[in-house]
């Protein structure tokens, strides 16, 4: 009997199943049958060889249409060349010392060749690959010749698979085949009813037909059980994780009548909007129940979440707890502590002179505060006298402890840890309200799946009184003369009392720490921050106030600079990327973003969310020397032509890799989703959440739902499991 736990090497014998382990990892028969082909050639129809990729393990199918040999003189070296071709492509097959190929690659014939992609002269060539020949056009695959391994092609569709060095495609098919040949009925985890709602195939036929369909649209049927069943896995999670936030008893936090939120209220020199006004009574409520509120709040970049987050805090103040703000860098710790002061008043200088009696106090917690001020500051956390804590990962150091724990606030949570959002929710002595916050949108389908067990709100109006924001993209090696225009234009800025963000991609020493990824053959083409200041501050911006921020300053020179430029005393700040999230300078009206190519679609939309915040119109001017028509010119083209950063949060999902939907770089594992795809599968993932809490609702622990269970266990072993229900 072969089932999915089936050793491999019971059904492929050892060395084959030892090939498969090393190269790939896979041991038992479900594993190899979860290894999925990348996609499917038609037999006869000739692969594209434009994507060739050097350095990659590649697997192409071809017609060889030239040979030729010549010899190294002075050593005994025969290389055979053989071009190949694709369509309008082409690229070249060495082989050193095997003459004797060239009997079999005569030009007509075609095969599938695998190797790695190498450069020579530079051309894009094949060293050495292995092959087999599928014979002529029209002809079987066995005639004239061709390798018998051809037979695993011989049907319609060819499956090409994720290959490794030593392991080619047509292995790893020879494989799948004995294994679908011996393998028992697979039973199905889903049950009758729940197929038909989801409109999918068995898990037998899917299994079978993903690897061995005889027309495409078997293939997308399979293709699509798969996902859901996936898609079905995540979302089981995430509902039971929403089913035990719910039943979790904790604290009520309600609105105190007279309290700290309406003298906040009173204070506010604006009108909120329409959104923020129903946002806000909507946390207020959650705050107020007997279950931990637990809310994604989500907003274009300037559209007022700190400001009802600090709302929340307030009313949790009230209510007699304590609130944290966690911000991942020192910076954007440091700026929302001075907007929350500067926000609240006398409100946040309770015990102090001048301070209100209704007020509490407001203390920052960093990593490179001096002894004293830290010690003060756990101190006033400990004793309770502190109700608002803004800080860093220094919060969730065993040292820190709060009287009260009522409220945690997670500021640009993508760049935090599951274990960094879940030690500091372990330091209240009772389940804590969870506010999350972003101001890079998030598409709708990572939010059903990344963001699962949160219930979102969405800001899309901007309050009143901000100014415009254009955005012009500048190719300054294709057109000179507008690079000093861009010059010009931050004279002028700061002719009329205004002041620049320039932005660099790298800081420029030997150490780049911020290096957006830069090769190293081209690091000294790329702009610094060491290397404009330097530059601008003796030449094209000499009289002009500059400084410079990065990451790797001191805690305290970077506060002294963010001081000084938000109180005006800089006219050009030449930064990296730290400046990308929370910082207000309303003064601020020109962003000039140097090697704008390098930073991607929600970074340079969080750029170019710094200006714009005040009375007057911002201009954001992307510099890149890429030629015109190239595609990342194209793709900021596209971030100029819109500010809907919920239209852009598409756009750059669509244009990058979507990687662990789960979020790999948060859980530090690879992602065990091969199928599910956010782009493609919007419906499927809606339908899988729907389903996913319907069952939950009725049975939380799956207990009368074995093969759920066991669906839940086959898409995610343990330890990812366990870190979904604790995220």
């Amino acid at each position: 009997m072969v089932t999915r736990d089936t050793l491999l090497r019971d059904v492929l014998g050892g060395k084959s199943s030892k090939a498969v382990e090393k190269a790939l990892g896979l041991s038992t028969v479900g594993q190899l049958l979860r290894h999925y082909p990348r996609r499917f050639n038609e037999r006869g129809e000739l692969t594209d060889l434009s994507q060739l990729v050097e350095g990659e393990e590649v697997t192409v199918l071809a017609e060889v249409e030239s040979t030729s040999t010549r010899r190294i003189p002075g050593r005994k070296l025969n290389i055979l060349e053989v071009s190949i071709r694709s369509g309008r492509h082409r690229a070249t097959l060495s082989f050193f010392n095997q003459p004797w190929r060239e009997r079999d690659l005569r030009p007509g014939r075609h095969g599938m060749f695998a190797g790695k992609v190498t450069r020579f002269r530079d051309k894009l060539q094949l060293n050495s690959p292995d092959y087999i020949l599928l014979g002529e056009v029209g002809a079987g695959p066995e005639s004239d010749g061709a390798d018998p391994r051809a037979q695993d092609f011989a049907g319609a569709l060819l499956p090409v698979y994720p290959a490794a060095a030593g392991l080619p495609s047509w292995t790893i098919a020879r494989c799948v085949r004995l294994v679908l040949d011996t393998l028992d009925p697979v039973p199905d985890p889903l049950p009758a009813p729940v197929r038909a709602r989801a409109a999918v195939m068995e898990l037998d036929a899917a299994l079978r037909k993903i690897h061995r369909p005889d027309t495409m649209a078997e293939y997308r049927q399979a293709r699509r059980r798969l996902a859901f069943d996936e898609a079905l896995g995540v979302q089981l999670v995430l509902a039971q994780r929403r089913h035990a936030n719910a039943a979790n008893p904790a604290l009520a936090r309600p609105r105190v009548a007279g309290g700290l939120v309406d003298a906040f209220d009173e204070r506010l020199p604006f009108e909120f909007t329409g959104e923020q006004r129903q946002i806000a009574a909507l946390i207020s409520e959650e705050l107020a129940a007997a279950h931990p509120m637990h809310r994604l709040l989500q907003g274009e970049v300037g559209s007022g979440k700190t400001v009802l987050a600090l709302r929340a805090m307030l009313q949790v103040v009230d209510a007699g707890a304590q609130a944290a703000l966690l911000a991942p860098t020192e910076v954007l710790a440091a700026q929302h502590e001075r907007s929350v002061n500067d926000l609240l008043g006398e409100l946040a200088q309770a015990g102090r002179l001048g301070g209100s009696e209704r007020g509490t106090q407001v203390v920052l917690l960093t990593g490179s505060m001096s002894a004293p001020a830290r010690r003060a500051a756990l101190g006033e956390l400990a004793s309770g006298a502190a109700g608002i804590v803004i800080g860093t990962h220094a919060l969730i150091q065993d040292q820190v402890q709060f009287a009260e724990l009522g409220l945690v606030v997670i500021d640009e949570q993508h760049r935090f840890g599951v274990e960094q959002r879940d030690a500091l929710r372990s330091k209240a002595t009772a389940p804590p309200h969870l506010l999350v916050m972003t101001a890079t949108p998030i598409p709708r389908t990572v939010a059903m799946t990344v963001f699962g067990d949160l219930e979102t709100s969405e800001l899309h109006e901007l309050p009143g009184g901000r100014g415009t924001v254009s955005t012009t993209v500048v190719p300054v090696n294709e057109r000179p003369d507008w690079l000093e225009r861009v010059w010009q234009r931050i004279r002028e800025e700061v002719a009329g009392s205004r002041q620049v963000f320039l932005v660099c991609p790298r800081i420029g020493d030997d150490s780049d720490a911020e290096d957006l990824g830069a090769a190293a053959d081209d690091q000294q083409q790329t702009a610094s921050v060491l290397g404009a200041y330097a530059e601008l501050s003796q030449s094209q911006l000499r009289g002009l106030r500059l400084a410079m921020l990065h990451g790797r300053m001191p805690a305290e020179d970077k506060s002294s600079v963010m001081s000084a430029f938000a109180a005006g005393q800089i006219d050009v700040l030449v930064a990296t990327t730290v400046i990308e999230v929370g910082i207000n300078v309303p003064n601020a009206t020109l962003m000039v973003i140097m090697d704008a190519d390098r930073f991607g679609v929600s970074q340079l939309h969080q750029l170019r969310g710094r200006i714009g915040r005040g009375a007057h119109p911002g201009l954001c001017l992307m510099l890149s020397q890429l030629p015109f028509g190239h595609p990342a010119l194209q793709r900021l083209e596209e971030v100029a032509k819109t500010t809907d950063g919920f239209a852009l949060a598409e756009l750059d999902l669509s244009q990058r890799r979507e990687g662990d939907v789960l979020g790999a770089a948060q859980s530090g594992r690879k992602s065990q989703l091969k199928l599910l795809s956010l782009l493609q599968d919007a419906q499927l993932i809606s339908s899988a959440r729907a389903e996913a809490q319907s069952v939950i609702e009725a049975d939380p622990e799956l207990a009368q739902h074995r093969g759920l269970q066991e669906l839940l266990w086959d898409s995610f072993d343990s330890e990812r499991t366990e870190f979904l229900h604790k995220s």
